[in-house]
């Protein structure tokens, strides 16, 4: 049986809590100060002549002050000389090295096609449940002492953004899938051969290098569709194309245009697509295919929308990526699949709507306000649930589009197929230790077949192994209906998922994988318990120098000798530094070693200095690697860390240096175990699932000092909580009713 680790929690005191840049609760203020008093002008020069230039301003947002940013116009459709405000694109760190909570690009959206003001925020919110999507929220604008406007506030997708939440390198190609006319292929991945240079009008390359990649992508989907994983996060790309699908987004890859999403390629050659601008998501965008006949186009019909096919494109060679991976049985069961998980957790029970009340609520004062309002009040309240305008500048509204999208899908025969179900999900020993068998087990009905996902490496790709109900897997009897596969352990955590499926249809658990996931954390008597790769200010070594530093833990209850471990970064040369004879680490007591390059200090200092983008540490016994640990970047003033300390998996912290990590006032009585109810994935980017409770609940998320952060209400059953504007941190989810806490935590 899984057991999920439950914290009986404290009366605490409450304490103010900073606003982050992507809060949604609050209304971020940006306040922008040019030199020049024509600086309208100016940008729209900038833009017209198509000159890669920025106007250097001085930037506050919410009270701290950016000298020497960068700011231009952006946008396509939506930017206009003669708009009252425009799109903007705000480099922080144009002149000085200085980023706001370590962002250094804004993106601010003017709410144009937009009447509800709603798409953009809620379907990233929305979409960032199944996949790596922007952040998103609001900013309220001022030039020069004037009042703006009011914008949505959207993450770039930059080489931070690539090094933050897909852990791979920045420099790896990137590319916006935005062709230079909206005529032909678009960004389609269509193959035309090894000259890079015929790719160049689909597609803006934001590397420096990349094309080449490109080139073989395409090839490999129109040639061999069957070896695609080795160049394409498949997975991805079926959550990409089902939300397209559910959610009515044709200003897409799915519609006629084919854009709107970039390619990044990850440290494994493999590229991942990432959805961007979705500014007319939920229909905003009416057309599904291109008019015909040479003449103007005629008015939009709402049910080309909302009748849309489930496997829309299929059979259709001008859209490469759903032609060749809709040719693999497996991945349109598994693309039918996801597009049934984000209709039942947001269409079926209309929370989507309820979100979009609350979001709107939020900033409906500040768009009465907006003295350079694209759209009146009225429009902006009506658009929620009725079309705004008439003929080709109508826009429907969002209740209009997905609740007739919810009773077509509900009716398709595609929605009747029944899929197998899985429960049970389990692994034994519960704290392997590196070199043992895992056995991983699942009730799995209906099937005829299942896989188990699994990774060692947080960026690294999903290896696939078969799972059996034949008795010889560690699943019990042959034909029980418990499926098992096997792994050994190294001296990396585990990550792992199920998919199942039948002739019919297939079932994923948890059923928003690969985005989330299980995880299995891997026992040793020393471990590397705590990194800080950025140190600039927290703690010094001897020499009062703010070195880089790694924490090694003794989890066991006897004092262990370490003479001739080995720490290193370089997997081809494991004894990099080597502990001196006579080191021994107490039971239950820390060791820091200061990753800095020089040996001449006293203590311990290695010959190697850690990178703060990420990269992998291994802890030998002098024979073995017996603690393995891959960093993503951490930010200055932060390390990634187990919690619970020394045996819970990896996460980003703030700093316990050569202490318990826990960091927190809050007195933790007893841990107890309580197996029906789940919650994952944890440690999380932007939301936590919680599946178990038998009735209604207030659960209350406390920091860690206890203030009351958020307060959310639970349904029985599968509930999906929002934790996005949330800092990097550890939090609890506190039940009063029940007497009971969970513990997780925002990466």
């Amino acid at each position: 049986m899984k057991v999920k680790l439950i914290l009986v929690l404290c009366a605490f005191p409450l304490f103010a809590v900073g606003q982050n840049l992507y809060d949604i609760d609050n209304i971020t203020t940006i306040d922008i100060v040019f030199e020049e008093s024509d600086w309208d002008a100016i940008l729209d020069t900038y833009y017209a002549n198509e000159i890669d230039e920025r106007l250097p301003a001085t930037v506050t947002i919410n009270g701290e002050v950016f000298d020497s940013a960068g700011v231009k116009f952006k946008g396509n459709s939506t930017y206009s000389a003669s708009n009252s405000k425009n799109p903007l694109n705000i480099e922080l760190d144009y002149v000085y090295d200085k980023l706001y909570q370590d962002y250094g690009t804004l993106k601010l959206s003017s709410g144009k096609k937009d009447p509800s003001f709603l798409r953009e925020v809620l379907s990233y919110e929305i979409g960032r449940q199944y996949m790596d999507m922007p952040l998103s929220n609001y900013a309220y604008v001022t030039i020069n002492g004037m009042e703006y406007g009011l914008f949505s506030s959207s993450e770039s997708i930059d080489g931070d953004f690539v090094e933050r939440r897909l852990y791979s390198d920045r420099d790896n190609p990137r590319f916006k899938c935005n062709p230079e006319s909206i005529g032909g292929d678009g960004s389609s991945i269509t193959y035309y051969g090894g000259d890079s240079s015929l790719y160049f009008n689909y597609y803006e390359l934001k590397t420096t290098y990349g094309w080449n990649a490109l080139a073989d992508l395409a090839y490999q989907l129109y040639f061999d569709v069957t070896l695609i994983e080795n160049v394409l996060d498949v997975d991805r790309a079926l959550w990409m194309l089902a939300f397209n699908d559910v959610m009515a987004n044709m200003d897409s890859y799915s519609g006629p245009f084919r854009q709107n999403y970039y390619l990044i390629q990850d440290d494994y050659g493999r590229f991942l697509p990432i959805i961007w601008d979705l500014n007319e998501c939920i229909g905003g965008f009416e057309m599904v295919d291109m008019p015909g006949g040479g003449g103007p186009p005629s008015p939009p019909d709402i049910t080309d929308l909302t009748e849309a096919d489930i496997f829309l494109r299929e059979g259709d060679s001008d859209f490469p990526l759903i032609y060749y991976l809709f040719q693999v049985d497996r991945y349109k069961k598994m693309y039918l699949a996801h597009v049934k998980t984000i209709y039942e957790e947001n269409l079926a029970s209309d929370q989507y709507y309820t979100r979009a009340t609350e979001i709107q609520a939020i900033i409906s004062s500040t768009v009465s306000s907006d003295p350079n309002a694209i759209y009146s009040s009225s429009e902006f309240s009506n658009n929620l649930d009725n079309s705004v305008g008439s003929g080709m500048d109508a826009t429907y509204g969002i209740h209009e589009i997905l609740d007739a999208r919810r009773a077509f899908l509900a009716a398709s025969s595609e929605f009747a197929l029944i899929a197998p179900t899985i429960s049970d999900v389990d692994h034994s020993p519960v704290q392997p230790m590196s070199g043992e068998t895992i056995f991983i087990t699942a009730t799995i009905t209906d099937a005829d077949y299942a896989h188990l996902g699994y990774r060692y490496e947080r960026k690294a790709p999903f290896s696939k192994v078969e799972m059996y109900d034949d008795g010889t897997h560690g699943d019990g009897a042959a034909g029980d209906n418990v499926w098992g596969a096997s792994i050994v352990a190294t001296a990396q955590d585990v990550d792992y998922f199920i998919y199942s499926e039948n002739a019919d249809a297939g079932k994923f658990s948890p059923v928003r994988a690969e985005h989330e996931f299980y995880s299995i954390t891997i026992s040793s008597d020393v471990v590397i318990n705590e990194i800080m790769p950025k140190n600039n200010g927290t703690v010094t070594d001897q020499d009062n120098e703010y070195d880089d530093w790694v924490e090694i833990f003794n989890n066991s209850t006897s004092a262990i000798d370490i003479s001739g471990y080995t720490l290193s970064d370089y997997e081809l040369e494991l004894d990099r530094f080597i502990f001196p004879s006579g080191t021994t680490i107490g039971a239950g007591e820390y060791l820091i070693v200061w990753c800095d390059g020089d040996t001449l200090q006293s203590g311990f200092h290695t010959n190697f200095k850690l990178d703060s983008g990420g990269e992998t540490l291994y802890l030998g016994d002098g024979t073995s690697t017996v603690n393995q640990v891959t960093f993503p970047e951490v930010n200055a003033g932060h390390t990634f860390g187990r919690y619970f300390n020394g045996t819970g998996p990896f996460q980003r912290l703030l700093p316990t240096h050569g202490a318990s990590n826990t960091y927190t006032t809050v007195g933790l009585e007893e841990v107890k175990y309580f197996p029906e109810l789940n919650l994952y994935p944890n440690p999380s980017h932007d939301f936590i699932t919680v599946d178990g409770l038998e009735d209604s609940e207030l659960g209350f998320i406390y920091n860690l000092n206890g203030a009351v952060l958020q307060t959310v209400k639970l349904s029985s059953g599968l509930n999906t909580i929002d934790i996005q504007t949330l800092p990097i941190g550890a939090y609890i989810l506190h039940f009063q009713s029940l007497g009971i806490s969970m513990k997780f935590s925002k990466m």
